[in-house]
């Protein structure tokens, strides 16, 4: 005898439908706000010459890094090599993506992650729906996304961050979390606020940790850039997405590479930030 349906699936539909007639406004208004910061990324990113902002980022990279000229030097020749496969703007066009969908994933993932270490309750409950966020296939994120932002940027952002937030939220809770207890009792004897103790006792001692998070979140954010492709953001995913379409193994191989030169920087500079 086999067991009764149960209609999850149609009541996810009623939700989704639910909250697009009731905050169609708010999603205008949110839609507006992620295009505009990812526009306005783009447009700083490509304000300047491919070798001069190569330049400017090879030197942010050895001032970060403690001045590791071969860092930096690695670091040039691979912008370079970029914008001699003509994918510079692409490339920025990908990087902007990934840098608003950190902002993002950091704006709410990290003090969702500090809730967490404070109430074990709200780790509790949070838990389950990371676990569910980490496991979930990434293609799922998609149709949500496109029914409430249509298709383009906006959405692959949106997706992108639901699905690299879980790292930024667990790593900032568990960091805080492994705070020595002395300490914090140190903090209280000499009367300090919760505040105090979370803003100068507590973050400081765990930013390694929530650096770590940071990192995963980036590199999470470029591992969904092909994804999002799918449903019309640009970039570097999109030329890959050609190159399957259109089985052009050079397409795709020249666009993977750049995300992986992108990728490789953006990791080096996190842990540069990390260490110091």
């Amino acid at each position: 005898m086999a067991l009764p349906r149960i209609p999850l699936g149609d009541g996810v539909e009623i939700a989704v439908d639910w909250v697009e007639s009731h905050f169609g406004g708010l999603l205008d208004l949110l839609s507006s706000v992620l295009g505009a910061l990812v526009g306005g990324l783009k447009d700083l990113l490509l304000f300047l010459p491919p070798l001069a902002m190569a330049l400017v980022i090879a030197l942010f990279v050895w001032k970060v890094s403690r001045r590791k000229l071969k860092l930096a030097a690695g670091t040039l020749i691979s912008l370079l090599l970029i914008e001699s496969m003509q994918l510079w703007s692409l490339s920025m066009e990908t990087l902007a993506l990934v840098i608003s969908s950190t902002l993002v994933a950091l704006v709410i993932g990290i003090p969702v992650g500090i809730l967490c270490s404070r109430s074990d309750g709200a780790n509790s409950m949070i838990t389950p729906i990371l676990d569910l966020m980490q496991t979930m296939p990434s293609f799922v994120y998609l149709i949500p996304a496109v029914i409430f932002f249509g298709l383009g940027n906006v959405p692959g952002i949106i997706a992108t961050v639901v699905f690299a937030m879980p790292p930024t939220i667990r790593l900032t809770n568990l960091g805080i979390r492994q705070v020595p207890r002395d300490l914090v009792e140190v903090a209280e004897a000499f009367g300090s606020t919760p505040r105090q103790k979370l803003l100068k006792v507590q973050l400081p001692l765990a930013m390694p940790t929530i650096m770590a998070g940071v990192n995963q979140c980036i590199m999470l954010s470029l591992s969904m850039v092909v994804i999002a492709a799918m449903i019309g953001a640009r970039g570097l995913g999109y030329q890959v997405l050609v190159g399957i379409q259109r089985v052009d193994i050079g397409t795709g191989f020249e666009a993977g590479l750049a995300i992986v030169i992108i990728a490789m920087v953006l990791d080096r500079i996190t842990r540069s930030l990390t260490r110091g």
